[in-house]
């Protein structure tokens, strides 16, 4: 599929303090002369700052790594997880609609997208502050359905779940990633209780970079 950047494009991109500290710490994970194999770490990064990847931050880390555009350009456009125009401010729904979420009720997570953000995917909410798309696996088959919003999955959704998590990016809260009927991995959803334990960190790491 022939993908395109998006006609709307900023003036300039550059990297805020802290990601410009945690980008040239990863040129030292690579021999002198292959920085260039920091180009996608980079362009996620570049995504996780603005929401999305536009032309001028394909120039600036193609600056940055010493590269020429168009190798960057070619990365951006190659990879789907790169979004080439403007997504949702608060969240971007990726929805995960390959065969065992489909059969585990991802099309209707899908009808909900249609009717509550946009009948189109990739086009943001009427007021700008979400967007969506079906994408391919997820590899989290087990406790499907799976929608990713940045870095974090939700697992195990219903139409129900699936709403109250809309509704919950609307009102600006940080829903908490992971199952929601009670897992703490991927164990059988009628031994949950005994095998759940205390996540480590309730933290949304994702959606709190994402805002900023």
């Amino acid at each position: 599929m022939l993908r395109r950047l998006s006609v709307n494009q900023p003036e300039e991109f550059s990297f805020s303090k802290t990601n410009l500290k945690w980008a040239k710490a990863q040129l030292k994970k690579y021999p002198k002369g292959r920085q260039a194999s920091a180009v996608i770490p980079l362009l996620w990064k570049a995504q996780e700052q603005e929401g999305w990847v536009s032309k001028p931050a394909i120039e600036f880390v193609a600056n940055f790594l010493d590269m020429p555009e168009i190798r960057v350009l070619e990365v951006a456009t190659f990879y789907f997880m790169f979004h080439l125009k403007p997504v949702g401010s608060k969240a971007h729904f990726q929805v995960c609609g390959t065969t065992p979420c489909m059969l585990r009720g991802s099309e209707s997570l899908i009808d909900i997208c249609k009717a509550r953000i946009n009948g189109k995917q990739h086009a943001p909410s009427a007021d700008g502050s979400m967007s969506w798309e079906e994408v391919e696996c997820l590899g989290g088959c087990v406790n499907a359905p799976v929608v990713q919003i940045g870095s974090d999955y939700f697992e195990d959704l219903d139409k129900v779940s699936f709403e109250k998590l809309i509704s919950d990016v609307e009102s600006n809260k940080s829903p908490v990633p992971g199952s929601r009927v009670g897992r703490f991995s991927s164990e059988p959803s009628n031994m949950t209780k005994k095998y759940s334990r205390k996540k480590s960190s309730s933290e949304n790491a994702s959606i709190e970079r994402y805002r900023g």
